[in-house]
């Protein structure tokens, strides 16, 4: 894996230092898009995860699963460690990281605190001020400040002093004012900076400190609290009575809460039209200057109404009777919730006639401040004169909303509840989905308000059915007024038992009757694999096995096997047994097909499926490719198509592999078998060559492979001519370059981050050509046991060319160009060359570039054209100089179709010079591909 983010993020990236505490860090401006490239090698083509990791903790909507890691417009929260992980299945995971960091800067602000010291033996006074900046930022900001034009630092005048809080990271700065003089009277700038990087500009804040600065206070022009009725529109007004500068208002709610939608804030006004209930509550205006503490006033919202009515019967306390008798105590109560509490106010009727209080008709009212309010009627030795209709009148005193009226019947009837579950309807069993009424049956006189409620599992279970046990609707209990608890789409998360029970309110205030109902739900099983298919060869034995995950009811369980409709087999789960199987001893041709096990029971069915087929897994195309077939034809090119095949012994021996192929923007198909002798062995690199595709299509390539059973799963990819050829070395296969077998020493593949600690200094190059510590070169190493003169020579794949080409007329002979960088620093250096290889009737090395001596210490670049006539290679050539401090680097070679464009100064080109524009196009490279497998 490499992450590549040079030449791609050049416009974005602020930087990318590396080894800055041991790891890689890449810093972007916030606001910009965040660009990462994974570079991945390897064969099957690996799987790509991108994750970010922050303080430890995953960041999981940060994995994609591309080569290309985007994030426009990133912010400050998705800096952190990134990681790239590839992998194939073949060894160990390829994982490469890097930290990215977002540089920001916001507005500065200065607040501004004062301090008054006094020591009156001494009769000494001393007034201070603090002017304070603050800026987020990253990196740390630094701080300047000016009085006027005049820049403040830390002895430049005896009464400033610049310091840095203790308590603070980074550049934090306060400006002290000591003893006030009047010169301090000034206009103060805080200039925040971050020294320009990635571009961000400066930011200042101001302040004008005078004889008049003050810190805010404000006051509100209403009422504490504000008592209002429902739907009127109330008006809060908060004006700055003091403060320089003049102070910003802003209102808002108390605990967080947000301030009613449908209001309206000017300045420091707050509107709220059609005002209810819930908008009562505390709110609170906030002036604020930046100097000193922000002022804070509150006032209380109180929306007048009356909620929640209830009453109930008391029977005698002192007599262990639920029953109303002639001759005892009987309390009538009524509550009611009202805002505010204290204009509450009760009136007892009887029978519609007004009811005063009496020695056996006793009336009396708990203390205003309590909320709710209730008032209690007590009639002291009943008698059959006090039968009737007693009603509770609550209001508020000075009026503006209903009056809530609650009626109690008192008669030989009025009887306390009693509870029941209709017959057969205490254990109820429903399907997943049905709809179920639980249904308890009250009496009583009055008949009061079912609660609802599920009653938790005892023992083992006890603390996981705390936490489930609520009711359908996510609450802990439910009202019902006719005692049904109606359940729609019922599910099996909903079994268990349920309570029903009577309130101790709009009723009897006794001990509350209830009753208990078990909901059983019954579902079909659940069954695992729910689909799966499997490949098997002919003659093969391998078994099915169907498992049962849950059911209920979990007895009397049967499964029953099927191949199509035909019937294989029937049986019934045992107590101890969760799972099903069927044997196949011998596989024939009838034996492909779907198998199919329903594991059965009340409720249901539950199917696992099982496609039992012959076809062969799909091929992978090989995508690292180095070495195209060239071919020295002006209008065609060909192509080495490489592929392996996935499980190939999981099926039939592949006979042959269907190889279609398809012009892009054309419909027509061309087809040919490629015959496949021998068994083809797993991660075996398959091989076919395709010829006369036309200069510059595009083709889609389709291969299929062939058993006995009959075709297999297909392959497709896209084949793109684009006519180069490159290499970074970032692969160990070195694009498949190769030392020469009679030269002195070898090139050496190496990247910085993995350097030697007793490398050679003032030699050699610190990073690739793009600056990456990470990323590979070649070169030669010139320390001992190296002598002066010693030669490494690296060789280039063979790039084939026609045997048929004429070498009469050098006009039908292609151009290339060969471009690569060098690096040679050094006062040692030796020389680099480049020979042209040719491999004709005889093998011929012809110099085309050479350079020696001491170049810097930079990265350059060095072109050359080439005229092959015959199969060639290019040889590199490194030449050892004089001393130690003689090492040649290269990096990103590439062979390219046609002349090259603008060749770099301080290189020597050695080749004949070419006729323009009479070359003929007629080499291909590596291809860009473009893949998918179908």
């Amino acid at each position: 894996v490499l992450l590549k983010y040079g030449k791609l993020l050049s416009a974005l990236a602020c930087s990318v230092e590396e080894e800055r505490y041991s790891e890689r860090v890449y810093t972007i401006k916030e606001g910009e898009t965040l660009e990462l490239q994974c570079l991945v090698t390897g064969h099957p083509r690996p799987q790509i995860r991108w994750t970010k990791t922050a303080g430890g903790a995953s960041d999981r909507d940060s994995s994609l699963h591309n080569e290309t890691l985007r994030i426009e417009n990133i912010n400050r929260h998705q800096g952190g460690r990134y990681y790239c992980k590839a992998e194939n299945g073949l060894g160990s995971p390829a994982i490469r990281s890097i930290r990215v960091d977002v540089y920001y800067l916001d507005d500065p602000t200065i607040t501004v605190h004062q301090s008054v010291g006094e020591a009156k033996e001494q009769f000494y006074f001393e007034r201070t001020v603090f002017l304070r900046c603050v800026a987020n930022s990253n990196p740390p900001v630094h701080y300047t400040w000016r009085r006027g034009r005049e820049v403040l630092s830390q002895g430049s005048d005896t009464g400033v002093e610049i310091y840095e809080p203790f308590f603070t990271q980074g550049e934090t700065k306060i400006l002290k004012l000591k003893n006030l003089r009047p010169q301090d009277y000034a206009d103060y700038t805080c200039i925040s900076s971050v020294r320009n990087v990635c571009g961000i500009e400066d930011k200042s804040a101001h302040f004008t400190l005078s004889n008049r600065t003050a810190p805010p206070s404000i006051r509100l022009l209403l009422d504490d609290p504000l008592v209002v009725n429902h739907g009127e529109t109330i008006t809060l007004v908060c004006v700055a009575s003091g403060g320089d500068p003049r102070p910003s208002l802003k209102w808002m709610r108390a605990e967080g809460q947000e301030l009613p939608k449908r209001s309206v804030v000017k300045g420091g006004t707050l509107t709220i039209p059609a005002v209810t209930i819930d908008d009562g509550g505390v709110y609170s205006c906030l002036g604020s200057n930046n100097v000193g503490n922000p002022a804070k006033k509150s006032t209380t919202i109180l929306v007048r109404g009356l909620r929640k009515g209830r009453f109930w019967i008391t029977p005698d306390p002192y007599h262990n009777d639920d029953n109303i008798q002639i001759g005892r105590e009987v309390k009538i109560s009524c509550q009611v919730e009202a805002t505010p509490p204290e204009e509450l106010q009760f009136s007892w009727l009887k029978n519609g006639r007004p009811l005063r209080s009496s020695e056996r008709m006793v009336i009396t009212h708990t203390d205003t401040d309590v909320s709710p309010g209730t008032t209690n009627l007590d009639i002291i030795d009943l008698k059959f004169t006090d039968f009737g209709t007693y009603t509770c009148v609550a209001s508020l005193r000075n009026g503006g909303t209903p009056e809530i009226s609650i009626d109690v019947n008192i008669s030989s009837t009025t009887v306390p509840p009693e509870l029941t579950v209709p017959r057969g309807r205490s254990h109820l069993i429903a399907q997943e989905g049905d709809t179920v009424d639980l249904q308890c049956l009250v009496s009583g006189k009055p008949k009061p308000i079912i609660l609802w409620s599920r009653v938790e599992e005892s023992g083992v279970a006890a603390a996981a059915a705390a936490v489930a046990a609520l009711m359908p609707d996510g609450s802990v209990q439910t009202e019902s007024y006719d005692g049904i608890l109606r359940i729609s789409n019922v599910t099996r998360e909903m079994s268990g038992t349920y309570r029903c029970q009577t309130s101790q309110y709009n009723g009897f205030n006794v001990k509350p009757r209830e009753a208990l109902i078990q909901l059983v739900v019954q579902f079909p099983p659940t069954v695992e694999p729910v689909y799966t298919e499997i490949r098997q060869a002919l003659g093969r034995a391998f078994s099915l096995t169907c498992r049962l995950l849950r059911a209920h009811p979990a007895r009397l369980l049967r499964y029953e096997w099927k191949l199509g409709t035909r019937l294989l087999t029937v049986g019934q789960f045992s107590d101890q047994k969760d799972d099903t199987n069927y044997h196949v001893r011998a596989l024939n041709r009838e034996g492909y097909g779907e198998y199919t096990c329903d594991i059965t029971n009340e409720a249901g069915a539950g199917r696992c499926t099982f496609l039992v087929t012959g076809k062969a897994y799909p091929p992978e195309f090989y995508y690292d490719t180095y070495s195209a077939l060239w071919q020295n034809r002006p209008r065609v090119y060909g192509f080495k198509l490489q592929w392996t095949q996935m499980e190939p012994n999981a099926v039939d021996r592949i006979l042959a592999y269907r190889l279609g192929i398809r012009q892009m923007g054309q419909s027509r198909w061309w087809e040919q078998e490629i015959p496949m002798e021998g068994t083809i062995q797993k991660g075996e690199l398959l091989t076919h060559n395709l010829t006369e595709l036309v200069k510059p299509e595009s083709y889609l390539v389709r291969l299929t492979p062939i058993t006995r059973y009959g075709e297999g799963d297909s392959t497709e990819r896209i084949i793109t001519y684009s006519g180069e050829f490159q290499c970074g070395f970032e692969d160990e296969a070195l694009c498949l370059f190769s030392q020469d077998k009679n030269d002195v020493f070898d090139w050496t593949r190496h990247s910085a981050a993995t350097r030697d600690t007793k490398y050679t200094p003032n030699t050699g190059p610190s990073s690739d050509h793009t600056g990456s510590k990470q990323g590979f070169y070649m070169y030669i190493e010139t320390s001992r046991p190296r002598l002066e003169g010693d030669m490494a020579r690296l060789l280039s794949p063979t790039f084939n060319m026609n045997s048929k080409s004429s070498s009469s007329s050098v006009s039908n002979n292609p151009t290339y160009c060969f471009a690569f960088y060098y690096h040679m620093y050094g006062k040692h250096i030796g020389a680099l060359n480049i020979f042209l290889r040719q491999k004709g009737q005889s093998v011929t090395d012809t110099l085309v570039w050479s350079l020696t001596g001491n170049q810097g210490d930079r990265w350059r670049q060095g072109k050359v054209n080439i005229h092959p006539t015959t199969a060639f290679q290019m040889v590199i050539e490194g030449v050892r100089g004089s001393g130690i401090e003689g090492d040649i680097a290269i990096d990103d070679v590439t062979i390219e179709e046609g002349e090259c464009k603008d060749p770099p100064p301080n290189s020597e080109s050695l080749a004949p010079p070419s006729s323009p524009h009479i070359w003929q196009l007629c080499v291909t490279l590596i291809l860009a591909l473009i893949g998918q497998q179908r």
